[in-house]
């Protein structure tokens, strides 16, 4: 597992579809934010963290549909599969470095971006905190579509269809601990919710996407 965790790790840096490819796009994202809503600063902040995790949870979009499909297409999945690696641990060992190469980078670049929306400093921890956690549940949710859509070709369209409706109470959740944070109330309970789901997330999800490529590989 580890030796596939940092495999895929190395093919997303060299191909630049993990960190290149989701930074530019949330970058994009947010810059063009001010040119739609208006320069007001307070607006602005208002906004800041509605649009950050939507465009943290866009970005997290764009490499789903490579986290199995390339493996398909040469029989490197079906190898992997009667492996002694459980594809229990093969979905964990994907989704994870899906997530280092894709969720760890927005969430670091989310500060910087919060910066130019204007989000009150008292935000930045908060954000960090919330996409840092909530985005482990985006990969993993990520990782289970990817799973059903692996032996379709172009299933990138439906595989967003599938997954963004799973994605909805995490970004509520991590967008609420920020609004909470920026307007004086205790961000807390938010943020244990977020954990509780990214644990469930982690519980489940796995599973659930091994059965799909097993059914997918039949």
């Amino acid at each position: 597992m580890l030796a596939l965790f940092k495999r895929d790790i190395l093919l997303a840096v060299r191909s630049g579809g993990g960190f290149g490819l989701a930074l530019a796009f949330f970058l994009i994202l947010v810059m063009f934010v001010p040119f739609g809503i208006g320069p007001d600063r307070a607006v602005l902040a208002r906004i800041a963290p509605g649009i950050l995790w939507i465009g943290a949870l866009l970005a997290c979009l764009l490499s789903l549909d490579r986290v199995f499909q390339l493996d398909a297409e040469d029989g490197t999945l079906e190898a992997l599969a009667t492996s002694p690696i459980p594809l229990t641990g093969l979905v964990s060992a994907k989704a994870a470095a899906h997530w280092i190469t894709t969720g760890l980078p927005l969430t670091l670049a989310s500060a910087p971006l919060g910066y130019l929306l204007g989000l009150p400093s008292i935000g930045y921890v908060w954000l960090i905190a919330s996409l840092g956690v909530g985005t482990v549940s985006l990969s993993f949710i990520g990782t289970f579509g990817a799973a059903i859509t692996v032996g379709i070709k172009r299933g990138g369209l439906l595989l967003s269809l599938l997954v963004l409706p799973l994605y909805i109470p995490t970004l509520i959740l991590g967008a609420h601990v920020v609004t909470r944070a920026v307007t004086g109330q205790n961000p807390t309970p938010s943020l244990a919710l977020l954990c509780g789901l990214t644990l469930l997330t982690l519980a489940l999800i796995p599973a659930a996407a091994a059965m799909a490529l097993r059914a997918n590989m039949r």
